[in-house]
This record gives C-alpha cells, structure tokens and sequence, in this order.
C-alpha cells in the first residue's frame, strides 16, 4: 500500500515536472518586441508608399524591414496630434477615454496600458526617446525620456531617479550628440543589459522627424543644387481651390517663423537648420515654391538619420541572433503635410495627416515583401502586442488585434471604416470628427473648443465635408453639396452615428455639441 502510493506520488510528480518545463519553453517562445516610433516621419516621406518624393528619400532600412515584413496600406491614426496619438498607441483606446485629447496631457495616474500589462506577465519593459506625455511613464520597468519636444543637438533625458515634471530641458542627463542617434544608442545600450532568460518589450521613440526638421552633419550634404518634385496641390492658395471650409496652416507660417528665427535667435522658441533663407517677397507663387523646398529637403535629411539608426538597431538584434524571435515595428505617430494643399502640420482628417506609415517584421508568422490592405487603427497597436505576448485581450482596450490579417488571414467581421476625431480647435483648423471608409471619407467640421486645453475660444460655424477617394484620391474637390451623391451621405452619417455610440464618444457633457448634433446628425 505504501509502496503503491509513493508510484502515485512520483507520477504526480513526473507531470508536475513537465507541466513546468512546458511553461519555461512557452515563455521563451514569446517574442521581444522593438518599437520604434518616430514624430511626424509621414508616409510621402518613407518611399515605400510611392509618392513624389519616392526616389529622394533615404530608405535603405526601412526598405529592409518592408522586404522582410509586412506593410501597413491603410493604417491611420484616431487623433492625428503628438500627444493623443501616443495616449492611443499605449491604451488602445480614444482620446475621450484615456484622456489625453490636446498637448501637454497626461495619462491619469494609474490609467491600464499595454506596457504595464506586458510587465504583469514577465516582459521587461522599457521606453527611451519622446515621451510628450508630461508625467512619467507608467508601468514601464525602466525609462529615460525627453522632456517635452527635447532637443535636437546634445539632448537631454530624464530618468526616474531624476524626474521634474515640466519641459525644462535644464533638468536630466546631457547626452552628446544627435538626438536620434543618442537616442538608438542608448537603446541598445539598454537591450545589452537585460535579463536574457526574459522576453523584452522595448520603445525607442525618435524626435525626428518633428519640427525644426534638423538633421546631422552627415546628411548635410543630401540634395543640395537639387530641385524636389512638387505635390500637385502645392499651389492651393485658398479654400476656393477645392472647396475645404477653413483656411489650414499655410506654409507661408513657416517661411515666417524662419524669419523670426533669424531675426531672435535668443527669443524664437526653436532653431532651425539653413538659416538664414532668404525669400521672395514680391512673388507668392515663387515664395511658396521656395519654401516648400526647404521644408521637404530638410524633412529628408532628419528622416535619413532614422533610416540609418533603424539599420543600427536592426544589426544589433542580428548580432544577438534574436532577430528571428523578435518583432519589429516601425511606425510614424501620425502624418504630416509636406505642401499638399499647400500646409505643413497635421491634425486633420486629409490622408496625408490621417495615415500613419506602419512596417512590421515577424519572420516566424509574417511573410516578407507583404502589403496588407486592411483598416488598421493606433487604437489596434496594444491588442496586437498583447497577443504576440500571448496575452487575451485586455478589456480596456478598444481596438483589435491584427496578427491573423497579417498572416493574410484577415477576419470576415473585420473593420470596413474607421472613426476620427480632433480635439484641438482652431478657426484655421476647426475641430472636427469623421468617418473614413474604403472609398469616401465624410466629416463635420464643429468647431467648437469644448474647453479643451490649448484651444481657441473662437468657433466656427459648423461645415461638412466630403471627398469620393476612387475618383479623388488627393482630396481636390468637396463634393459635399452635389446630388449625386446624397445618397451616399446619408448613408455614412448614419454610420458616423453608429460609430460614435460604438466608441461611446456621444458629447453627452457638453450642451453646445447637443445642438449642433441635433441639427447636423439628425
């Protein structure tokens, strides 16, 4: 009897035993995840999207990991600003949720994330770079972040051992050097000292490509004598070229700030490179022209210097031999007008603003040289991570995970339109919210300010607008108000309302959008 319960009790044993070997070898074949974000690197600028500017860019690497992975078509931001839009990447959720709706906001204190639930369950997580989320990171296991924007040139970083909240760039540690290198060197720094027994989920998040665009010695010399290819809609001068109902942030904003810059060096809030550049003042059209090159010149160069650092952090994961366990995303946080329409900044619903170039490198799942089609959101980011960390999905989250579309087998209930709003409300760029599907995009421009940091207290009246993307795909014509297409309209401003309640973004706090619901949503 005794003999026969010890067997029992070595069996039990044994299967413990196998139970726990069988986790160990599940844990270890949980991949590390590097993400590497950028600010504003738009989708005209990656050469892989096509584009005017496809044979100038430097892409060697970026090239590399599209070759190697997959190639988000249609991957749009749901805020398209800095702050809002990293908010969403970590929650998975909309700004109205997580609350970060303007710049300089911070998540609420112990508000769920994506990197706290990877550390929850064995990931080493780390953030480096731009933060611009105003407080320190939360449920990250390490971090040492910008303050604010940052600077370019020899920049700052704060970690926790010596955290001010604010922008004072006098605070922190002095790193030597270009900001985007220092800033992938320190990443790599970081992934040499870790627990290699360990999957790691690590963000290296560039400046670049934000304003003031700068760029290091070595690309200095890119594309001087040359003259860049214009978008066709650099010479839109004023909403009675297409339709648009605001005035937008012109590029002749620009061409004022460098003046500034060169006239107050020690006032203006920033420095740019080139200084000074001289401008037309007698000829618009040649002023605009002239403008426009500096900006897409100098966007090329600070976009070179991520290429080239994605290539450094990509040969170090070789040289560690983890390349193959690891995915690798490279994502811009939002887009960015480069002249169309003749702006520069995002926050709007236009497409150059709206998408956000997306690659990904998974070499056990994803097929290299893919190009996926499907309806992807910033809001989708944290539920794709929480898969590959085998995790289900976490409840706060609103979006969904997109691995099985990556593998080419995207669900049938998959998403066939995406919902937008802006915060931020300006009278040149008036908030608004909109509904994007596969072929029409349709928004309402509310302009109001919702008491929302940072803006105008100007309204503007409420204006729609709407753009047949097969026939109009750069967005030149607002044909909101022809026949043929009411039909259509209407269609999508009912769907617009069933997103709006899906999302649970219903205004239901402010009185004034009552109205203008009530009237333009009816």
């Amino acid at each position: 009897m005794i003999k026969t319960m010890a067997v029992k009790i070595g069996i039990i044993i044994l299967f413990a035993g196998f139970g726990s070997l069988s986790l160990t070898a599940q844990e270890q074949d949980r991949p590390n995840i590097l993400f590497i974000l950028s600010d504003d690197h738009t989708s005209q600028a990656w050469g892989i999207y096509d584009g005017v500017l496809k044979d100038y860019v430097v892409n060697t690497n970026i090239k590399r990991l599209a070759n190697e992975g997959a190639v988000l078509e249609n991957s749009f931001c749901t805020n398209s600003i800095c702050s809002p839009s990293r908010g969403s990447i970590l929650t998975g959720q909309y700004s109205h949720k997580n609350k970060v709706y303007t710049l300089n906001e911070a998540l609420p204190e112990n508000h769920p994330n994506i990197a706290r639930e990877l550390s929850k369950s064995g990931y080493q997580t780390a953030v480096i770079g731009k933060w611009h989320l105003v407080k320190p990171p939360q449920g990250f296991d390490y971090f040492n972040v910008l303050p604010g924007q940052g600077r370019y040139w020899d920049p700052v970083l704060k970690t926790k051992e010596n955290w001010k909240d604010g922008h004072d760039s006098s605070e922190g540690k002095v790193y030597k050097g270009f900001s985007t290198d220092v800033i992938a060197d320190l990443t790599i720094e970081h992934l040499k000292k870790r627990d290699r027994s360990k999957p790691f989920m690590m963000m290296c998040n560039f400046k670049a490509t934000h304003e003031p665009f700068d760029y290091p010695d070595r690309f200095k010399p890119l594309y001087k004598d040359e003259d860049i290819p214009e978008p066709r809609s650099l010479l839109d001068f004023n909403k009675a070229t297409t339709g648009r109902t605001f005035k937008g942030q012109k590029l002749e904003i620009l061409g004022e700030r460098w003046e500034q810059a060169t006239k107050n060096p020690e006032k203006f809030w920033t420095s740019y490179p080139g200084l000074p550049y001289p401008l037309s003042e007698q000829d618009s059209i040649l002023k605009r022209k002239q403008i426009y090159q500096k900006l897409v010149k100098d966007f090329m160069r600070s976009g070179a210097a991520i290429d080239d650092n994605i290539g450094k952090l990509l040969d170090y994961l070789e040289s560690e031999g983890i390349a193959d366990n690891t995915v690798v995303i490279y994502a811009a946080d939002q887009g960015y007008f480069l002249g169309e329409h003749g702006f520069f900044d995002k926050r709007l619903i236009y497409e150059e603003s709206l998408r956000m170039p997306f690659v990904i490198r998974y070499p056990k799942e994803i097929k290299g040289g893919s190009r996926i089609d499907d309806i992807i959101l910033n809001i989708d980011f944290a539920a794709l991570l929480a898969d590959y960390a085998g995790l289900e999905k976490p409840a706060f989250i609103q979006g969904e995970s997109f691995r099985e579309n990556l593998k080419g087998n995207t669900p049938e209930n998959w998403r066939e339109e995406m919902y937008y709003r802006y915060w931020l409300h300006h009278p040149k760029r008036p908030a608004h919210f909109g509904i994007r599907t596969r072929h029409h995009k349709l928004a309402l421009f509310y302009g109001q300010d919702l008491q929302m940091k940072g803006t105008s207290k100007v309204s503007t009246a409420p204006a729609w607008e709407f753009y047949d993307l097969d026939k109009d795909p750069f967005e030149l014509h607002n044909a909101v108000e022809e026949a043929s297409y009411g039909e259509t309209i209407r269609k999508m401003k009912v769907k617009l309302k069933a997103l709006r309640k899906t999302y649970e973004d219903l205004d239901a706090d402010y009185p004034e959008m009552q109205t203008i619901l009530n009237t333009e949503l009816k």
